[in-house]
């Protein structure tokens, strides 16, 4: 425990976003702070990686594989990005849904599947009004139940209203069992919503998203920035803990076997007494930390969160791509162009091959796209064609340059729910086209994680000298994230320097619901 007068000794585990960001507002008071950061990894940033490629066939020499971006309300991931040089680009947005015309629609051009289901779309805008209304009732349910309480078929709701979920909000396999909330959040929530909901063409706009910069080599620049501030940085590195009481906390690191074998260091270090500690890691690991240390709150709380291991395959394999999801602008795709707004779609559409623009494409050319599973209709798979959405694909050709060939594109796979994994079509991949495979854990936006575990937070950040931070906390998002780590350094005594209105708004918002403290600005 620190001396009176001494800085407080702080541990972070876990330099993701939420850990550096934790990190980088503590190191804004070296009086007051001692701050060691730890991770199992070899480098930090956590979800959020680039991997290198071959400039000469894709156009570009590194693309972002885990993270890749995010709508306009991520001021603060934005502002460290700034901070350090890095500019997020705008890209307007372009989807593709389903496979064939019987269940293909996108947001660029009208479908039949859209004429199909015309009446539903118009009773979607009622639920969606109905669920605003009784907010605390409707949406907590889970979708499917909400689904079916309103009377939508099962059709479209396998086929329109999971598939938006599960690609804008990550909520994946799990997205029947998502509280009703986050649909009406896509739609309707000034701060979140990507789509304008229409009742003829249900998404009659590209949305701005940004792409992110490249990560590996942001993520780099921070940790030296952050090492030159004073931060200590663990990497290979997990921890023990040993003792936690109202005095102090006490760790053992254990650096991984692969670093001690190669740098000939013991793998046990002697035992280190901290503060506080903020566990900036999965809500599974943070429990295992924790192990019988843990409180009974704690343990309800971490056990709310239910995790599933998803596989992403970064490939070349243009002619899988095509087999499984709609690619190019095709006449019997289109629906009927009975007005104005219909006909200048379909015109936009039908631009082959796409030219590249500074935000996007003129012409259809999707970025985002999903399938259902025919054996199990409301299950996905989830693919991007990251040479369409990723920035700097773009900026290699130059604007009004056709789009390459579909060969010398970029595209991820996503297969979702390794205990499904029998449902995937993973083996219809040529293994000579694989650029890179990488497995995530990834928490699932059940009904119940908000019921349980978000309320839950406010009753355990803060106590026995704990706080805990990261996107599970309340939502998928990089944001979430980063705006967490700076609330537990908040917790602990740091500064919260505002420089938006938004950000601090959102900020505020985010400091009451998950840690029940009302923010105050600091000087």
């Amino acid at each position: 425990m620190s001396s009176v007068g001494q800085p407080k000794k702080v541990a972070i585990i876990g330099a993701g976003a939420a850990g550096m960001s934790c990190a980088s507002t503590l190191a804004q008071h070296p009086d007051k702070f001692d701050v060691t950061l730890f991770d199992i990894a070899t480098y930090t940033g956590g979800q959020a990686t680039s991997i290198d490629l071959d400039s000469g066939r894709y156009g570009a020499n590194w693309m972002n594989d885990g993270v890749q971006g995010g709508s306009g309300i991520f001021h603060h991931t934005f502002n460290f990005f700034r901070r350090y040089g890095y500019e997020p680009r705008a890209v307007q947005l372009q989807v593709a849904f389903g496979k064939g015309p019987e269940s293909f629609f996108t947001n660029i051009f009208p479908s039949p599947l859209i004429d199909q289901f015309s009446h539903e779309i118009k009773k979607l805008g009622r639920m969606l009004s109905w669920i605003k209304r009784l907010m605390p009732v409707l949406g907590i349910l889970p979708l499917k139940t909400t689904m079916r309480l309103f009377r939508f078929s099962r059709d479209f709701s396998n086929r329109i209203v999971l598939p938006l979920i599960a690609l804008f909000l990550g909520t994946g396999n799990q997205t029947p069992n998502v509280p009703s909330a986050l649909l009406e959040r896509l739609f309707d929530d000034p701060n979140m919503k990507l789509w304008d909901y229409d009742p003829d063409a249900l998404l009659p706009n590209q949305p701005t998203m940004y792409t992110f910069p490249n990560l590996s080599n942001f993520y780099s620049d921070w940790t030296k920035d952050l090492a030159s501030r004073g931060v200590h940085i663990r990497l290979n590195t997990r921890v023990q803990l040993l003792k936690r009481d109202k005095y102090e906390v006490i760790l053992r690191p254990l650096r991984t076997r692969s670093y001690s074998i190669a740098s000939g260091d013991d793998m046990y270090s002697p035992p280190e007494s901290f503060d506080d500690l903020v566990l900036c890691c999965p809500a599974d690991e943070a429990k295992r930390i924790l192990d019988e240390h843990a409180s009974w709150r704690e343990r309800y709380v971490l056990n709310g969160v239910s995790f599933y291991n998803d596989l992403t395959v970064t490939h070349s394999d243009a002619s899988y791509f095509a087999n499984n999801f709609e690619t190019r602008f095709r006449t019997e795709l289109c629906g009927y162009t009975s007005t104005e707004a219909r006909k200048d779609q379909a015109a936009f559409a039908r631009q082959q091959p796409p030219l590249s623009r500074k935000d996007g494409w003129e012409g259809f050319a999707p970025m985002y796209f999903t399938h259902s599973l025919p054996s199990a209709p409301d299950r996905i798979e989830m693919g991007f064609d990251c040479s369409h959405y990723q920035h700097q694909f773009r900026e290699a050709l130059g604007e009004d340059t056709p789009a390459p060939e579909p060969d010398r594109h970029v595209y991820q796979s996503i297969f979702l729910n390794d205990e499904e994994s029998h449902l995937w079509t993973l083996d219809g991949i040529d293994e000579n086209k694989i650029i890179a495979r990488k497995w995530w854990h990834q928490f699932g936006h059940r009904w119940q994680h908000y019921l349980r575990v978000v309320p839950g937070m406010m009753f355990i950040n803060g106590k026995n000298r704990t706080l805990y931070a990261g996107s599970w906390t309340m939502v998928n998002m990089h944001e979430i994230a980063v705006i967490s780590g700076i609330a537990a350094a908040y917790r602990l005594g740091a500064e919260y320097r505002p420089f938006d209105e938004f950000a601090e708004d959102c900020f505020k918002k985010y400091l009451l619901l998950s840690h029940g403290t009302r923010y105050e600005r600091r000087r």
